[in-house]
């Protein structure tokens, strides 16, 4: 089989990961379109050190979380077809020159920044685990690969990969309650 067939194969498996995670199916296609033309400019990349469909879905993933940063600084302004643009960005403003409507990271910024502390702790967390209950968590809950492929590529059975998440789990749970959950009472 063809490195370019391989792609091919992959084109679905990927759509239906990007289509569940943007909730848009057009943007869905252009990630993994862009996806897959990554890949195929530079084929060299790839080291072969997990399956092709975890290496693209890693790439993918970073696609979609480019993307929703990008969205999260832009305001998509909608113009209507009797006004200007320049009349759709007035239109989002009062006189004195401030948001009609306050921008949703501006409303809460506590939360945010509750968030990415949060985030912060559970990467922590993550890196204490041991290296390989930390690699199958990740590759199972964080990539969210199909279990066969996550055993295949260990090297363990299935029965053996859902102990080993069952204690990274209670490891992370730990973790959170003892590093995180606590110190927010």
């Amino acid at each position: 089989m063809t490195f370019e067939s391989e792609l091919a194969a992959l084109r679905t498996p990927l759509l239906r990961f990007a289509k569940m995670q943007l909730r848009n199916d057009s943007l869905a296609e252009d990630l993994v379109s862009e996806t897959l033309l990554a890949l195929l400019e530079k084929p060299d990349a790839f080291e072969g050190r997990s399956s092709l469909r975890t290496y693209a879905t890693g790439i993918l993933k970073f696609k979609i979380i480019d993307l929703l940063r990008r969205q999260g600084r832009e305001i998509a302004i909608e113009v209507q077809a009797d006004e200007s643009v320049d009349d759709a960005i007035d239109a989002l403003f009062v006189a004195d020159g401030h948001y009609r409507e306050p921008q949703p990271a501006w409303q809460q910024p506590e939360r945010a920044l509750e968030q990415s502390q949060f985030f912060a702790a559970l990467q922590a967390c993550i890196e204490g685990l041991p290296p390989r209950l930390a690699r199958l968590f990740m590759m199972r809950e964080w990539l969210e690969q199909d279990m066969a492929d996550v055993c295949t590529e260990l090297g363990i059975t299935a029965n053996h990969a859902g102990v080993m998440l069952y204690r990274a789990r209670m490891q992370l749970r730990a973790c959170l309650n003892q590093g995180w959950f606590e110190g927010q009472r």
